[in-house]
């Protein structure tokens, strides 16, 4: 009996070369009852030991249609067509007769879908975060599956598709499914496109939509944001406009048409969610061109402040303790004089959340929008960060005397006289709360 068990530390399962491909093709001709087709989005695998091939095992695009796993899932139709990609399908599966040992097919089927995602990323583009499989109950009970923590969703209805038409075999197969993940039905089924689907592009960070709050966002700029349009002939929401361009931003869309795309993929509760307009039974998306209406019309500086208090309500308890004054430009805005158009924020430190910004006029910098910046936020009792270039007197005393707020300022050699004095006064390396007076 012990000569029956494979030796489980000789055991690698790899994706074939380029070069195997008919040896694959032959082996499954030879050895699988259904031959070699594999569609769709294909992945190869070969099982050896000691570099001899024991099994082989194949992989391609999910069914377009599955009653089981659609109820499963609890995706709506646009969802499904949107991420079917992500969930693949164990097409073929073949031990080799003359490897054929005890726990063999359990081993090579676990391996094979511990990298399945990781090896999918790499060849197509995407990563996939379920796997299914069908069995005919006449000639094998899926115990493999049942033993790699497949779960048995039920029975088809017995019909196969075929050159984009259902035919009927009278045949039905079990329905296996696996996540390969956890959360995958939710991530599947969810309103907004997980960041797990995503495949980082350096173009910013990726945001969980799902967990943010977009119908108090939604809320707030009803209440904080004025609708400049007159209300005749008006059919969309300026709230909901806005919050689906927030969206959009946060999912990557850089420019308006972007974020028009985005709107029109967004699915019918999610668009529900947003507020959209709603007719003939209908969410109804904004148009591209119903977003550029609105970015030319709207008042910059109110938005802004509008969603920073927004942020600013929604940040965790105790969250808010530090702020600090960050500069930056603009990628791709110009000036009239031909420079980039520069910015200064308030960001709260661990959180990264932008309470206020101003734009700097024009031949000037950023230190005289330092008080239009802070004027309207409650900053009493926290402590503000700034570079070397914010390290003026007027700050302090306006932090200090007005605020009621403390601050850490950066003492460099744009001041000599200022780095000088505190070199004498302080021998050596102190604490920022250390106070000498």
């Amino acid at each position: 009996m012990e000569r029956d068990r494979i030796d489980i530390d000789s055991l690698v399962v790899r994706p074939i070369a380029r070069d195997e491909v008919d040896r694959f093709n032959a082996c499954l001709d030879k050895h699988h009852w259904l031959g070699r087709g594999l569609t769709g989005q294909i992945m190869r695998y070969v099982a050896t030991i000691d570099s001899a091939w024991v099994a082989v095992i194949g992989f391609g695009s999910a069914a377009l249609s599955c009653a089981p796993r659609d109820r499963h899932i609890g995706w709506v139709r646009s969802q499904q067509y949107r991420r079917l990609r992500h969930v693949m399908n164990n097409q073929r599966f073949c031990i080799l007769p003359e490897s054929r040992k005890h726990n063999l097919a359990s081993a090579v089927l676990s391996r094979a879908l511990r990298r399945l995602s990781d090896d999918c990323l790499i060849v197509h583009g995407h990563c996939v975060v379920g796997v299914e499989t069908f069995t005919d109950p006449s000639r094998h009970t899926g115990a493999c599956y049942a033993a790699t923590n497949f779960v048995a969703l039920g029975q088809t209805l017995g019909y196969r598709r075929s050159a984009g038409t259902y035919l009927h075999h009278g045949n039905p197969k079990v329905l296996w499914w696996k996540p390969l993940r956890r959360d995958a039905t939710r991530i599947l089924a969810a309103d907004f496109d997980n960041p797990a689907l995503r495949v980082p592009d350096n173009q910013g960070p990726m945001f969980d939509l799902e967990a943010i709050d977009f119908p108090s966002l939604r809320a707030h700029l009803e209440v904080h944001l004025k609708d400049w349009r007159m209300k005749r002939g008006v059919r969309y929401n300026h709230a909901a406009l806005f919050t689906i361009a927030v969206a959009g931003a946060l999912s990557n869309a850089r420019n308006v048409i972007a974020i028009g795309e985005f709107a029109k993929d967004l699915p019918q509760e999610a668009l529900a969610r947003f507020g959209a307009r709603y007719a003939n039974s209908t969410y109804i998306a904004p148009h591209t061109d119903t977003f550029r209406r609105a970015f030319d019309k709207v008042d910059v500086e109110s938005l802004d402040a509008a969603i920073g208090s927004w942020l600013l309500e929604n940040l965790p308890a105790g969250a808010f303790e530090a702020l600090a004054l960050d500069g930056k430009v603009l990628r791709g805005a110009k000036t009239s004089y031909g420079t980039q158009v520069q910015l200064l924020a308030a960001m709260v430190h661990k959180e990264g959340a932008v309470l206020a910004q101003r734009r700097v006029a024009d031949k000037t910098n950023e230190i005289t929008q330092v008080r239009p910046l802070l004027e309207d936020l409650d900053i009493e009792g926290k402590v503000v960060t700034a570079d070397a270039l914010h390290t003026q007197r007027d700050h302090a005393n306006f932090l200090v005397g007005e605020k009621n707020a403390d601050y850490v300022f950066t003492a460099k050699g744009n001041q000599p006289k200022l780095l000088a004095e505190i070199q004498d006064r302080f021998d050596g390396p102190f604490s920022p709360s250390q106070r000498n007076d």
